[in-house]
């Protein structure tokens, strides 16, 4: 229940940038709760004023009052309503855009713990959940609140031994509601944690369905789905009967407290101690009095689904931002391009170095190239060189100034990177490759493309730099996708570039093109290259044979050669895949 109450505070800050219009809702529940109030009250008038007395003229216009009465209740109901959605709209809008804003945020060994799926469905699932509950519960638990209070002092007013009578079920209400809504919590937390398991699941079937197909494992997908099915299906019937007991457990109370109030109340007008319109009027509170615990009953599966889900939100939302620095970190408009690593020692996890001791030192608008087997720590140092992971020891310098006293984005604004999996967005190719300079003209695109040898293939699409992409750039080929990034990469005039096995996927015709361009963005950069093909390493000014997590070798092209070491041994495995 802590969470739950935890939770709610939560979503009430984000409700109160709405505060002007869920002001305006309130008073409209309170004029609604009024109206409401007051048709218990007019019936017990009739009844004692004009039916008992058989003025029917006085019934009548005190029939066509409470007819005004219920036709203006609706009104404002309806108001309510309207605004009410404004306002839910306009918070869960608010709360979507803080938590994609809090995604661009986080940290990348963030992502590359958790599943993408899962993380989709936190965004979607969980955030359409806490809407629902703001459209169809915010308003119930309001009304509720005023229906209890105001229900509760016309009790008061018209007799208070009844109101005793009706309080008397209220501690077995109350202790029922808490051992259920103890269990229906956890229920619906888990189910929200199965849907987004399942949510990553078909994220990853679908992303890889080439490959599905082409090892003929349909079957054992299908199978796999079956369980995680399963599994959200059981956690949700568990979740639903849960819930679901609240109801039953709320009208039998209201029953057996109607019951004791007409039988109290009937005893009371024999004795002639209350009048029928009085019993009757009260009747009809003890119903509005137990009603709102019944209709919050009635929706408690909706709302615990919501606040599991504000929950889940909420989670993500406290992870602290990767740009949290608790010092003044400096800015840096440029940079010469002088790279060192002091001694640093580097883990992905606790007690497993990944990295061990590694130092070296790059010369402004020198070519440093890393070999060494796959998991040896290649790609790890040039992520560090961004900060996009913290190392555990040692220093990282540019230009003699330690990464850690940067501020990331500036820092991150001098590096140009080209990966071996060309990453384009859904749009045209003009605006993939303005994505390194937002501000650049068409001119500096198309002269951008040109360098990377990318014009000649965009000029003979029909649309030119206006094709449209699909995802990731599944339109065109891989190598033209490559040429497209290194454009990018060379429109955003970086100080220090790396390429992560920026030619391993493509053919030899793609390749030549991809190394044409590579030679023209290394010019006058400080580079760092990570490559399986001797053409691509061979003219480093010094080349770092890495193994298992430190440099085992260190030297030129032909002095690795002449000392016939590690590199030596992988010399002809790179003459290999220059072949192929």
């Amino acid at each position: 229940m802590n969470h739950t109450f935890s939770t709610a505070k939560k979503i009430g800050v984000y409700l109160l940038h709405q505060r002007t219009r869920l002001i305006s809702v309130i008073l409209l529940t309170v004029a609604s709760a009024g109206l409401t109030l007051a048709g218990p009250y007019l019936l017990g008038v009739a009844m004692d004023d004009y039916i008992i007395a058989k003025n029917f003229d006085g019934l009548l216009q005190l029939c066509l009052l409470m007819l005004g009465v219920y036709s203006a209740g609706s009104l404002v109901g309806w108001l309510q309503a309207v605004l009410l959605a404004d306002v839910s709209q306009r918070t869960v809008w608010r709360l979507r855009k803080d938590l994609f804003i809090h995604f661009q945020k986080l940290p990348i060994p963030f992502f590359s713990s958790k599943n993408h799926g899962e993380l989709m469905s936190r965004t979607t699932n969980d955030i359409d959940n806490v809407t629902n509950t703001l459209n169809q519960s915010l308003i119930q638990m309001i009304s509720s609140v005023i229906m209890l209070v105001g229900s509760f002092v016309m009790m008061l007013i018209l007799n208070v031994w009844l109101t005793l009578v009706a309080l008397v079920v209220i501690p077995l209400i109350v202790f029922v509601t808490k051992r259920i809504a103890k269990v229906t919590q956890r229920q619906f937390k888990g189910q929200q944690q199965e849907l987004g398991s399942l949510n990553s699941f078909i994220e990853e079937t679908v992303s890889g369905q080439k490959v599905i197909t082409l090892f003929h494992q349909e079957a054992r997908m299908a199978e796999q789905f079956g369980t995680a099915n399963a599994k959200l299906k059981k956690v949700g019937i568990k979740a639903q009967i849960f819930s679901g007991t609240m109801g039953p457990f709320m009208n039998m109370f209201s029953h057996i407290s109607y019951l004791i109030i007409a039988g109290a109340g009937g005893w009371l007008a024999v004795h002639e101690l209350a009048t029928v319109g009085v019993i009757i009027s009260f009747l009809g509170y003890s119903r509005q009095f137990s009603g709102p615990l019944n209709e919050v009953a009635n929706q408690y599966n909706l709302i615990q689904s919501g606040v599991a889900g504000a929950e889940r939100v909420f989670e993500i939302m406290e992870i602290p931002s990767e740009y949290d620095e608790t010092k003044s970190m400096n800015r840096i408009e440029a940079v010469a391009g002088k790279v060192e690593f002091r001694n640093v020692h580097f883990e992905y996890s606790e007690g497993t170095a990944a990295l061990r001791n590694i130092s070296f030192t790059a010369k402004p608008g020198e070519t440093i190239a890393l070999v060494g087997p796959t998991g040896a720590g290649k790609t790890t140092i040039i992520n560090l060189i961004g900060r996009f992971y913290e190392i555990k020891d040692g220093q990282i310098l540019i230009d003699d100034v330690d990464i850690r006293d940067m501020d990331k984005n500036s820092l991150r604004s001098q590096l140009g990177i080209v990966l071996q999996d060309a990453h384009l967005f859904s749009g045209t190719i003009r605006e993939n490759i303005r994505y390194g300079k937002l501000d650049a003209g068409d001119e500096e695109v198309e002269a951008a493309a040109k360098q990377a040898n990318a014009h000649a293939f965009i000029s003979k699409l029909p649309l030119g730099y206006d094709t449209e992409l699909t995802a990731e750039g599944g339109n065109i080929s891989h190598g033209q996708r490559q040429l497209i990034t290194i454009a990018r990469a060379i429109l955003s005039e970086p100080a220090l570039l790396i390429l992560d096995e920026a030619t391993s996927s493509v053919d030899t015709l793609a390749e030549l093109q991809i190394q044409e361009a590579m030679k023209k963005l290394l010019q006058g950069r400080t580079s760092f290259v990570i490559a399986h093909r001797l053409s691509t390493i061979r003219n480093a000014d010094m080349i770092l044979v890495i193994e298992d997590g430190e440099i085992a070798e260190r030297g030129t092209h032909e002095e690795l050669l002449a000392r016939k070491g590690l590199y030596y041994k992988l010399h002809g495995h790179l003459i290999l895949q220059e072949v192929m």
